[in-house]
């Protein structure tokens, strides 16, 4: 048995005040200008993901595919970002940003930086990548290049699977400028009247549904694909007969999509939020991207009609939307991909037998179990015990939290099939997941529909920590099995994010799991908690309290050391926290993935501070706060980032990781990341993110995600052979 005092975080209340007052008299001290700004931090992030793309080292289909990410990335950058500073400035609610300026000037500062990157991306395409996969036989060739068979059987294929699903839409007094839908290719049509000789304008949204790279008739060893707007613009004369084709030109359109909700006024969330999602389709527009040949005309007619901002167009050469690599990045030629990773079952959970199954149970019983994901299996860990427990005629109780989840996801399927077997199964839905409140809203219904008891958490606050709970009787006993997790519940996503999970059936955690999910179905977080942090009343005093700790016993002489891994580095408190650690000689060591607001290389603030980014084939996700603790050290792992939203509005949790074993694995995998012969990106005094991939000799550093991989299949193969 653990004993739980030892677990216990220290969030009593008796020094609450002491310790408010002692951090704000730290903070005065420090220097005025110590924050970055939190989105060009994000556009440093995504130069990053840039960056890969160029790396003549890698793979070219893992370039085309790391193109794609970047576009994906800068589209919910805008619609989120973008849309939410410019939404605070037109209804006067322009507070100013992190770091003291005025939204106006951080969104030019933004323009600048972003018209830059997506220039320097079409470059990267079509000087870089696009002549390196002709080089490996994938080319993707313009309507130019193509034979005049080519051209032939292009036009079958149009006339068959493309003609019939187009929609020309004219502007004209009688038919008024159509809705331009967000993220979609367009193009934008200057025809002329045979008879009146007068030009008329038309818009052509390209189908979502269709390819976007048409393939040609491939010769031996050789693909070729031609983009389907080239197709379509070849082929105007079809869709205008009698017009003469003037100008056509390709746009897209970037629109608000992010969604609010006034919980406290709406008594249905979901019917609210599916108006909600509604109206995002119709958001105000907040860029335009147009390819660089557009005439003025043309443009000067889309500015207009669209209310937009000559500093919100962006003219590119090449072509628009390259999420459309995607595709081309799936194409089958296994030597232009990474290396293939095979994913292992944890040891704990292999099976004793070959053929057998694991008993997770009996597996757990024996002591909590470290999991990391992608290189140890969600599927073989998570999905398996979900689905073991909705069999087993002695669990009683299963609770989980989703956030996001996949289409055909088998941990739903498994809590359908837990509720159809007369067990009681609670699901909190989380409704509010951005950009997946409508599948959610769908499995929400249909979990409701089985059984399950479905809630939507707390008003006010998303439920984004990742928790499962089983109750199961043995012996005339309950025992709790719990899940925390740093990741979704999400088998596809699992597959390229890096995550850990920790199973546990310590009495103490299932205590906490059970105060934590009755609060969320019922009423607002009050409780302690033992084994937990949670927000948003507990965790941030929680990591206050450790960092504060960590800077005394520096002060005291003692060893002291803090080490912090996270997808964004953005709350000042905390942020300040670690700079009065700095201060008092602590040893700081970030690893982020993304935004960083913290500043490293303030003399007498930050001299101690050390932050490192990794980005790879897989997606760094989880979170890990490790404290020196005076010889006890003091680990955790959980759903949290350093955000206000993380710490202030969500329900987040971390727990406490005791296992000796399991504490040196977080610790390697983290001195690993910081080691300088470890392949990363340095944060450096003057805010530039530089990339260190090869040493002196101009050799590759270490691969911190293939060590990680070999070093799982290590651990295997010594368990098989024992």
């Amino acid at each position: 048995m653990i004993d739980t005092d030892v677990l216990d975080t220290g969030l009593g209340d008796e020094d609450d005040d002491d310790f408010d007052e002692m951090v704000e008299a730290g903070d005065a001290q420090l220097p005025e200008h110590r924050y970055m700004d939190r989105e060009l931090s994000w556009l440093a992030f995504n130069q990053r993901v840039l960056e890969l793309a160029e790396d003549p080292s890698l793979p070219v289909l893992e370039r085309a595919n790391f193109l794609a990410i970047f576009a994906s990335n800068l589209d919910e950058f805008f619609m989120v970002r973008v849309a939410g500073l410019k939404r605070r400035i037109v209804t006067g609610l322009a507070v100013p940003t992190n770091v003291g300026r005025a939204p106006q000037d951080v969104l030019a500062d933004i323009s600048d930086a972003a018209h830059a990157l997506q220039l320097r991306q079409a470059g990267v395409w079509l000087d870089v990548v696009q002549p390196a996969l002709a080089a490996a036989g994938i080319e993707v060739v313009s309507w130019d290049d193509l034979s005049d068979e080519d051209r032939e059987d292009l036009y079958d294929y149009f006339q068959s699977q493309v003609f019939p699903v187009l929609m020309p839409l004219a502007v004209d007094p009688a038919h008024p400028f159509p809705y331009i839908s967000g993220l979609s290719l367009n193009l934008a049509i200057r025809i002329r009247n045979a008879k009146t000789g007068r030009q008329e304008f038309a818009r052509l949204k390209v189908p979502p549904m269709l390819p976007r790279f048409v393939a040609l008739p491939g010769k031996p060893g050789r693909a070729r694909y031609l983009p389907l707007e080239q197709l379509i613009a070849n082929h105007l004369g079809d869709l205008f007969p009698g017009m003469e084709i003037l100008e056509h030109h390709t746009f897209r359109l970037t629109r608000n999509e992010d969604v609010v909700i006034e919980e406290d006024e709406t008594e249905n969330l979901i019917q609210a939020l599916e108006a909600e999602l509604l109206r995002r389709r119709f958001g105000p527009p907040i860029r335009l991207e147009v390819t660089e040949d557009m005439d003025d005309v043309t443009l000067d007619l889309l500015i207009a009609e669209l209310d937009i901002t000559e500093q919100e167009v962006y003219r590119l050469p090449g072509h628009l939307d390259l999420r459309g690599l995607f595709d081309l990045a799936r194409i089958d030629r296994p030597e232009l991909h990474f290396p293939a990773h095979v994913p292992t079952t944890a040891p704990a959970f292999q099976p004793l037998e070959q053929n057998g199954r694991a008993d997770f149970f009996t597996a757990i019983r024996k002591g909590d179990v470290l999991v990391h994901h992608p290189y140890e299996s969600f599927t073989t860990s998570v999905v398996s015990f979900l689905e073991q427990a909705a069999r087993d005629p002695h669990v009683l109780a299963i609770k989980q939290t989703l956030y996001r989840t996949s289409g055909d996801s088998p941990i739903v399927q498994a809590l359908i099939d837990a509720a159809e077997r007369g067990k009681q199964v609670l699901a909190l839905v989380e409704v509010k997941a951005r950009f997946d409140e409508a599948a959610n809203i769908v499995w929400a219904r249909k979990l409701e529909k089985a059984g399950v008891h479905v809630v939507y958490g707390l008003v006010g606050l998303k439920t984004h920590c990742k928790l499962l709970h089983v109750i199961r009787e043995e012996d005339g006993m309950l025992r709790s099995y719990s899940h925390i997790g740093t990741g979704n519940y999400n088998p596809k996503t699992s597959r390229i994010y890096e995550d850990f999970g920790l199973f546990t059936s310590d009495e103490q955690v299932g205590r906490d799991l059970t105060r934590l999910f009755n609060e969320l179905s019922g009423y607002a977080i009050e409780k302690k908690f033992k084994r937990l942090l949670v927000a948003p009343l507990h965790l941030r005093k929680g990591l206050l309290r450790q960092i504060e700790n960590e800077r005394r016993h520096a002060l005291e002489g003692k060893p002291a050391h803090i080490r912090i891994k996270v997808n964004s580095m953005v709350d000042e408190q905390i942020i300040d926290a670690l700079y009065r650690a700095s201060q008092a000689g602590v040893r700081v060591d970030v690893w982020v993935r993304g935004i960083c607001s913290l500043k490293v290389g303030l003399p007498g603030v930050s001299d101690n501070i050390t932050v490192r980014s990794i980005l790879g084939r897989y997606l760094e996700h989880s979170r890990i706060f490790a404290f020196a603790g005076d010889g006890d050290p003091q680990v955790f792992i959980g759903s949290a980032d350093m955000m206000h939203r993380n710490l202030d509005r969500r329900v987040e949790a971390l727990v406490r990781v005791v296992a000796p074993a399991q504490i040196k694995e977080l610790v390697d995998l983290f001195d690993l990341a910081m080691s300088d012969e470890t392949s990363s990106w340095h944060l450096e005094d003057s805010g530039e993110w530089k990339r260190h991939s090869t040493n002196a000799d101009g050799k590759p550093l270490v691969d911190l995600q293939d060590r990680t991989m070999a070093q799982v299949q290590r651990r295997r193969r010594a368990r098989a052979v024992r």
